[in-house]
């Protein structure tokens, strides 16, 4: 299964080859004509939040993302949305960080 943002890609390749309504290209291609035209607002304050969660999560390694985010929130006082700050932290694929095993299991 294709995803509707690659669909996007191939859409727009195809309208620039081919002189197509917008309409019969968004039918052949089964995404809807608001998600063709359809441009995101890239926000700088994404690389601010990347940055502050990347800093955090090197110096205190044991936090997870509701830990940074009350941090990010309560302490430093920034007004980002949870969901915001949670795509982003996926995005950095912090979210699969594994767990150093623990020494003290090692020594037996």
């Amino acid at each position: 299964m294709v995803k509707a943002s690659e669909r996007k890609v191939m859409a727009k390749e195809a309208m620039t080859s081919h002189t197509v309504s917008v309409s019969l290209i968004c039918r052949a291609f089964s995404i809807s004509e608001t998600c063709y035209r359809y441009e995101p607002k890239l926000k700088s304050d994404n690389e601010k939040i990347a940055n502050l969660l990347l800093a955090l999560t090197q110096n205190q390694r044991n936090w997870g993302f509701g830990l940074c985010f009350l941090y990010l929130r309560n302490v430093k006082g920034y007004p980002w949305n949870h969901k915001r700050v949670y795509r982003i932290y996926r995005e950095l694929e912090l979210n699969f960080q594994t767990n150093v095993s623990n020494e003290r299991y090692l020594s037996h």
